[in-house]
Parts: structure tokens; C-alpha cells; sequence
């Protein structure tokens, strides 16, 4: 009888307290400052990078559908996160409630799952055009490029909402504390009283299949590339084969390194800060520069660029 009152209680916490960075007082104003510069890059980056892809024509090819794809997804992930990162830099009252929790927690999952395989199919696309250039555009037709893209993110999706559901299935402690800045799945998960073995194994299993589902295509797809470019006789194809795939392949290594970091390594031997931190890459450092990565090897990218900036400027002076 008094354990039923007990987990009645726990079930009702209707809000959270979340720490953020408050155990480091005296950094607030620089951190707010950094995060802030970061987020509005990320903004202007990926906003500039689609803008882009639609003045200039020659832009208009799967590679760049996908891009613009890949922009979307760090605008929403990292506008669902910065803000309220931003905000509990500079205020007192640190909650969250319950059902913003939730939605905020499924709204980030849904878009590193997608942003995972976007990635891999960016590799199986780099794939096509290093080894059949001649019918690239042919064989990444629109249709398969939407097919591709509903895929992902309806997978995103699917494993957001198997996550959110373990989650909102779990009894929480009064106050419900979470040292986070946001509804980072651990974190929400350290809030829990009752037994959280399943939502572990589930995240767990759901994140190294992810992994190794993405990282096996991309693996693939560049093993197929690299044994391509070595049979090229021109130094020329081998250079462009190389400068096509570069951007790509920083950008898939930084993001699987975070993955890595965060969700593969067990909590054991983790610590809160080393979270707090993979969470910000994520959030602000991947969204920030992959519009970089990607415009400034791209002659076209750099050449739109310019002419927007002369024609901002020639309005002004009239």
C-alpha cells in the first residue's frame, strides 16, 4: 500500500529541474556569449547554405538535395537545444515540463537518427558519382533521392518515438533533477525511481544498431571509392574523386565521433561534464561547421556566395 502511494507520487512529477551549467558560476557570461556566436553561425550557415542551393542552378543535384536535407535537420536540432541552453544562462528558474521534455527529447532523437543515415546515403551518392559519373543524375533520380529521404527520416522517427515511449514509462523522483541543459536521454534517465534496465538496454541496442547499420553503408560505399580512384589512370580524376568525397568524409567523422563519445561508451565511465560537452558539439560545434566543411571546397557555393554579398552591398549604396 505504501509503495503504490509511493510510485503514484513518482509518476506525477509534472516538471523538471534542469542544472545546465551551474557549477560553473562565475563562466555563465562567457559560455552564454560563445553559444550564443555558435548558434547564430549555425543560423546563418545552413539557412545560407539551402538560399544557396536554390539561386544557383548548377547546385540543383542529389548531392545538394541531400545537403540541404543534412541543413535542415542541424537547424532543428540545434534550435530545439541552443535556446534553452541560452536561457539557462541567464535565468533563475531553471524547469522544464514534463511533456516539453518529452517532446523536446523525441523532436533531438529523431533528428541524429535521421542526420546518422543522411550521411549514408550522402556515401552511397559520393558512391555513384565517383564510379558512374556519366549516369550519375540517371541513377540518383528524383524519385529514388525522395525515397531515400523519406526513408530516413520516417527511421528517425520510428526509433525516436520506441525511445520517448521507454522514457515516458518510467516513474520519476521529486523534484525530478536533471544535470543537463536539455532532455538528454542518460540524464533524463538518472531522474528515474524506477527500473530503468529496459530504456538502458533499449537506447543501448538502438544506438549500436544505428551505428553499425550507418557506418557498415558509408564503409561500403567508400571501400567501392577508394578501389575506383586507384584505377584511375589521369591524376586530374584522381584529384577531383579526392575533393569530392573530403568534405563528406570530415563531416561523417566528427558526427561519428560524437555518437561514439556520447552513447557507446558505457556510463560507468562517463561523467556528467564529459556529456554536457559531447551534447554542445552536437548542438552547436556539428551544426556550425558543416555549412563550412561543404561551401569551402565548392567553387559553385563560393562563386553564389560573392554574388549575393555584391548584390546586398550594390542594393545598400542605392
Amino acid at each position: 500500500m505504501v509503495q503504490d502511494e509511493v510510485n503514484q507520487s513518482h509518476s506525477h512529477v509534472t516538471s523538471f529541474v534542469l542544472l545546465g551549467f551551474s557549477e560553473y558560476p562565475h563562466l555563465q557570461v562567457l559560455l552564454f556569449c560563445v553559444f550564443l556566436i555558435g548558434y547564430a553561425t549555425a543560423l546563418m550557415g545552413n539557412l545560407g547554405l539551402i538560399l544557396v542551393r536554390r539561386i544557383n542552378p548548377k547546385l540543383r543535384t542529389p548531392m545538394y538535395f541531400f545537403l540541404s536535407h543534412l541543413s535542415f535537420l542541424d537547424i532543428c536540432y540545434s534550435s530545439v537545444l541552443t535556446p534553452q541552453l541560452l536561457q539557462l544562462l541567464v535565468v533563475e528558474r531553471k524547469v522544464i515540463s514534463f511533456e516539453g521534455c518529452m517532446t523536446q527529447f523525441f523532436i533531438g532523437c529523431a533528428c541524429v537518427v535521421t542526420e546518422m543515415f543522411m550521411l549514408a546515403v550522402m556515401a552511397y551518392d559520393r558512391l555513384v558519382a565517383v564510379c558512374n559519373p556519366l549516369l550519375y543524375t540517371v541513377a540518383m533520380s528524383r524519385k529514388l533521392c525522395s525515397l531515400l529521404i523519406a526513408g530516413t527520416y520516417l527511421w528517425g522517427g520510428l526509433c525516436s518515438a520506441i525511445l520517448t515511449y521507454s522514457l515516458g514509462q518510467l516513474s520519476f523522483c521529486a523534484p525530478g533533477i536533471i544535470n543537463h541543459f536539455g532532455c538528454e536521454y542518460s540524464a533524463v534517465l538518472s531522474a528515474a525511481c524506477s527500473d530503468t534496465t529496459f530504456s538502458q538496454m533499449a537506447c543501448l541496442v538502438i544506438s549500436l544498431f544505428n551505428e553499425s547499420c550507418s557506418l557498415l553503408i558509408t564503409l561500403a560505399s567508400y571501400v567501392v571509392i577508394v578501389v575506383t580512384i586507384l584505377r584511375m589512370p589521369s591524376k586530374g580524376g584522381l584529384r577531383k574523386a579526392f575533393s569530392t568525397c573530403a568534405s563528406h568524409l570530415t563531416a561523417i567523422s566528427i558526427f561519428h565521433g560524437v555518437i561514439l563519445l556520447l552513447y557507446c561508451v558505457p556510463s560507468s565511465t562517463r561523467s556528467w561534464i564529459l556529456v554536457k560537452i559531447s551534447t554542445v558539439l552536437y548542438a552547436v560545434m556539428i551544426p556550425m561547421l558543416n555549412p563550412l566543411i561543404y561551401s569551402l571546397r565548392n567553387k559553385d557555393v563560393k562563386e553564389t556566395v560573392r554574388r549575393l554579398i555584391k548584390f546586398q552591398l550594390h542594393t545598400h549604396s542605392l
